[in-house]
């Protein structure tokens, strides 16, 4: 058994995956599979490294010069994600983590493994449906941080704040996965299709979760601390502006899924037992396998999957 690199290939003989070529610190090893090759490199990288190893549709390989083992047109497509647009608020007090003072939060963990430091930022969270939900389940999620949440953190704003954010848990878009060339180390090309859904439903359903974030923070509860809206910004009040807010600012929570899908029809890359459609002794073990995305976090789901394949690859001893 051996689990494949990342800057590497699935090595075949035949219709067989015997191991996984790979380089280490400039020297390329191969290791050979006692019994089988399981794949769990992730959404982006599963589908990415079948296709280096020639398993994937013709068309993508040829034009990136990589023989073709396996024509397999659905490796790298049905790539969906959670987009999740932020509502910022300014507050009137600094009690948020912005104004921290980022030695003292590490030295108190250090210590005590107490304070800031044991925060997972995300402080708060919860679920809703919106007047499109189609049925009974919550179509809208939601998450509380108790600083100001910009472009996934990345854009520190002055002064101190508190953001909800809200993803739609079911997104009817549809993206891609294409290889940028035959060179393992060079990044996967993605196409994600956020809000390309023919009937913009997953527009809608956005734009209803962002008038619900605003409701959220107009609670009482928060009228001590309410300053000024940041984001989207209280000018921006018609269903026009927001759509172009949500637009702007949208952004992924981190949720690929699908592009090595599990199912029994042409477009199915891996069988209901994780085996990669027309190879031999090659399984995916990841979230890449999800037929469609669900709705809630990722995390516990791949985690049933791992659990689900081990005992598949058990029971074949």
């Amino acid at each position: 058994m051996a689990t494949g690199a990342l800057a590497g290939k699935v090595t075949m003989e035949g219709s067989r995956a015997t191991g996984v070529a790979y380089t280490h610190r400039g020297r390329s090893i191969q290791a050979r599979a006692r019994r089988e090759v399981l794949l769990s490199a992730g959404a982006i990288n599963s589908p990415q490294l079948l296709m280096l190893s020639g398993i994937g549709p013709a068309e993508e390989l040829s034009a990136h010069g990589i023989g073709i083992h396996l024509d397999l047109p659905g490796v790298g497509a049905n790539l969906q994600d959670h987009l999740d647009v932020c509502t910022l608020q300014r507050a009137t007090q600094r009690i948020t983590y912005d104004t921290l003072f980022d030695p003292w939060v590490a030295a108190r963990y250090y210590l005590q493994r107490q304070g800031p430091g044991t925060s997972n930022i995300a402080e708060a969270g919860g679920f809703a449906r919106s007047p499109l939900a189609p049925d009974d389940r919550p179509d809208l999620q939601f998450h509380f941080v108790p600083a100001q949440l910009d472009d996934h953190g990345r854009n520190r704003l002055a002064g101190s704040g508190y953001t909800v954010h809200v993803c739609g848990l079911r997104p009817r878009s549809r993206g891609r996965l294409r290889l940028a060339s035959a060179d393992p180390k060079a990044k996967a090309v993605l196409e994600a299709g956020y809000l390309s859904d023919p009937g913009q439903e997953d527009l809608a359903v956005l734009l209803e979760g962002l008038k619900l974030s605003r409701r959220i923070l107009a609670q009482p509860a928060f009228a001590p601390f309410r300053g000024e809206e940041l984001l989207p910004g209280a000018a921006v009040t018609s269903d026009e502006e927001l759509v172009a807010y949500i637009r702007r600012k949208a952004e992924t929570i981190y949720h690929p899924i699908g592009t090595c899908r599990m199912g029994d029809d042409e477009q199915a890359v891996v069988d209901p037992q994780l085996r990669v459609r027309g190879v031999e002794n090659l399984r995916v073990v990841d979230a890449s396998v999800m037929p469609k995305l669900i709705g809630g976090n990722t995390n516990a789901p791949t985690i049933m999957i791992a659990e689900r394949a081990s005992d598949l690859v058990l029971a074949t001893d």
